[in-house]
């Protein structure tokens, strides 16, 4: 079977070469790289109001512009480099959104040095396992859950932005944290049967 011929999600059923990929190979993939995790919190807050197809055709822009996400750097941005941030045609130019960014490197490095690594703690909200939902139709998959509502309440007290239930639940679709590719779609079984995908627990 060719790539063209397989069952996708619906949201996934699109000409787009870029957005076809990403739900392929990356979209619900348990991620635990760090920089990567801070990758996809910045680009779902700066993806609040626009499609996340304008968010993907910037992508190599904004990784360009903010140092490959390396929070530890991003964290560091002087008013000169928010500057430089705004007039760079690449990337949202939303200051709101940059701004959050560089507070989210900060925040996320005092999670590091609390719990080792984000990941550890970030994982904690749906036990160290990616949730294996079972939907049929597109309609059927919530805008936030009790789980991504209790992770942003969390973020928000330690000082993140944009990170609102909403948003921290299409994180948690986007790393893997939960499986909502349709069980019709040829990814879902692919995902679902992934049992290394188990964290120890973390210590409290």
């Amino acid at each position: 079977m060719s790539d063209d011929d397989k069952t996708r999600c619906d949201w996934a059923k699109v000409e787009d070469p870029l957005y076809r990929t990403y739900h392929d190979k990356e979209w619900g993939v348990p991620l635990h790289d760090e920089n990567r995790l801070f990758e996809m919190l910045v680009l779902e807050g700066a993806q609040a109001g626009l499609s996340w197809s304008t968010v993907l055709r910037k992508r190599e822009n904004f990784r360009r512009a903010f140092d490959k996400f390396d929070p530890k750097v991003v964290a560091r941005y002087s008013e000169k480099k928010v500057k430089s941030l705004l007039a760079d045609p690449g990337i949202i130019r939303n200051e709101l959104k940059i701004r959050s960014a560089i507070r989210n490197a900060s925040a996320f490095l005092e999670v590091q040095s609390e719990y080792g690594t984000f990941d550890a703690y970030v994982w904690r909200f749906v036990g160290n396992r990616p949730k294996v939902n079972r939907w049929k139709r597109l309609r059927e998959i919530p805008a936030a859950t009790e789980e991504s509502t209790a992770m942003s309440r969390e973020l928000l007290k330690r000082g993140f932005r944009f990170v609102g239930p909403t948003i921290c639940y299409a994180h948690m679709q986007a790393t893997g944290m939960v499986n909502d590719h349709l069980v019709s779609c040829f990814r879902y079984s692919e995902l679902a049967g992934k049992k290394k995908n188990r964290l120890p627990p973390v210590p409290r």
